[in-house]
């Protein structure tokens, strides 16, 4: 039986009232509260005028308002529309004349970035800031929406879009991902049953609720029951201080945090022994950074893949590498150029069916069309099968480096380059135009603090011992920082372009010496 995300909190709240459903900055979230506040700001919105299919903007970091307004939209039917907390007026204005939402929720950090949008893309009175007591900012406050009475709220339709997912796509015009209350529910209920989560189990997580990934665990973990600590930074401290205060047994998180943590576990030692497990996605996650923190952190730490489109049919890996396990009840393929299966051990692009997939991209069915063909989503990650039930992630399909006709996946290169040398902290690798082989590697490192990069060359040295010659990069260099899109993950598409300024007033840039030949040895 399909339980929806507002049913699933509405039975905890019957259940177990005074049960934790999260904490946030030291308060305690029960179920009752939290199914009360967005009921109460479900009437409000309708009393302003929002009816289902209406877009509300939901603008902030992680927050417990942030929460209450998915629930709330869910609960009247209107369509919760988050954006990304790094985006800029620039970026925010053609995203809202597209939108056209009948209402905005916003924190003060962020409303800076909107503030100058037109009125006529959205009403002075239809805008919430949340630190703005006074509505002196906007038009409303959010103690004001919370006392709105408005007797009746329509029974939403399951299968019409909910929520509206900003992602990166491969050109420069953003894509929202379109969910139901269909799609959610079941993406949610497969994270349910094939992630292990337990009641007794608390959940650590600075995933951002801006993001299809935090969105969905955190449905998760109030369908499952299991408190979570929501966090608004990613300070790597506050991180480890959660965890030893509330005896937190997951921990979710990217790659480069848990570098971070790593760093500051160093400097000051926390108790973190209540760790079970630890979760990485979105960017690969190299060998040698699973192997430290599974020592440092003392428990293992697994990849996991999700996508904004789809998520639930994958589940972690039990090995270090970038692996992850097809559930039993997953339609998963992997395919070719011309959408025949390849054999075992074969790379493909993989494709997922299910309830679980995203109906479609907003107002953009041409992307669409190209995405989602008979029932499944083409992924556009490069995937081969191993042992069991196991799957192996090459490449992102259009990052995938062609240097004289053969293929080369960054992900390979970047965990030759962190696995060269401790000093490496971070990696990445793209392709570098060139008019004899179509592409050469070219990589970017951050070393940690204090090292020389007079270590580069001992670095390329013990890459050349790790890799075929045709996949070692030809140039490399030194950055202290890798660019990171509004989804946390390496902008590649800035690297490309720090590559071919050359970078003239940033980091020095150290570079092999560039092989004379024609294709690979």
């Amino acid at each position: 039986m399909t339980v929806f995300p507002t049913e699933a909190l509405m039975q905890h709240a019957r259940s177990q009232p005074e049960r934790t459903a999260f904490i946030f900055q030291e308060d305690v979230w029960t179920y009752r509260l939290l199914a009360h506040e967005s009921e109460r700001v479900a009437r409000g919105l309708a009393a302003s005028g929002i009816k289902a299919g209406d877009r509300v903007i939901l603008h902030m970091a992680n927050r417990p308002e942030m929460l209450i307004g998915y629930y709330a939209c869910f609960r009247l039917g209107a369509i919760a529309t988050p954006l990304g907390t790094a985006f800029k007026f620039a970026e925010l204005a053609p995203m809202l004349q597209r939108l056209q939402p009948a209402f905005y929720i916003g924190d003060s950090s962020l409303y800076r970035h909107v503030a100058a949008v037109d009125a006529a893309i959205l009403p002075r009175e239809k805008r919430l800031i949340l630190d703005d007591t006074n509505g002196t900012q906007g038009g409303q406050t959010w103690e004001a929406l919370r006392q709105s009475a408005h007797a009746d709220l329509p029974m939403p339709a399951s299968n019409k879009p909910a929520v509206l997912t900003n992602t990166s796509g491969t050109t420069g015009r953003p894509k929202f991902v379109t969910h139901t209350l269909d799609t959610l529910a079941a993406a949610t209920d497969f994270i349910c049953k094939h992630f292990g989560f337990s009641a007794d189990d608390v959940i650590v997580s600075p995933l951002q609720l801006a993001h299809g990934s935090g969105l969905r665990c955190s449905l998760s973990f109030v369908k499952t029951g299991v408190p979570f600590i929501m966090l608004q930074s990613r300070d790597p401290d506050i991180v480890l201080d959660c965890i030893e205060r509330y005896r937190a047994t997951w921990l979710l998180g990217f790659p480069y945090q848990y570098a971070g943590l790593l760093e500051a576990q160093k400097l000051k030692q926390r108790d973190v022994s209540s760790l079970r497990i630890c979760l990485t996605g979105a960017d690969v996650c190299p060998v040698d950074l699973q192997k430290r923190v599974t020592a440092v952190l003392g428990a293992p730490l697994y990849n996991f893949w999700a996508s904004t489109e789809v998520s639930g049919q994958l589940t972690f890996g039990l090995r270090p590498g970038a692996v992850v396990r097809i559930t039993e009840d997953a339609q998963v393929r992997l395919v070719d150029e011309n959408g025949a299966d390849v054999a075992h051990g074969e790379i493909g692009e993989l494709l997922i069916r299910g309830p679980n997939v995203f109906v479609g991209y907003w107002d953009d069915p041409e992307a669409t069309v190209q995405s989602l063909k008979d029932g499944w989503y083409y992924t556009g990650d490069l995937m081969r099968r191993g042992d069991g039930d196991e799957l192996w992630f090459v490449a992102r399909k259009k990052d995938i480096i062609v240097r004289g006709g053969t293929n080369i996946s960054p992900a390979e290169v970047e965990e030759a380059l962190v696995a060269s040398h401790p000093s490496v902290e971070e990696a990445a690798a793209v392709g570098k135009p060139d008019p004899v082989l179509g592409q050469r590697v070219f990589a970017f490192v951050k070393l940690t603090a204090g090292t020389k990069e007079s270590v580069v060359a001992e670095i390329l040295q013990n890459v050349a011992e790790r890799l075929a010659p045709y996949k070692v990069p030809e140039g490399l260099r030194v950055v202290d920082g890798l660019p990171r899109n509004a989804l946390s993950k390496v902008d590649r598409k800035a690297l490309e372009r720090m590559m071919a300024e050359g970078e003239s007033a940033g980091p020095r840039s150290i570079n092999q010496k560039v092989h004379n030949r024609t294709g690979p040895p």
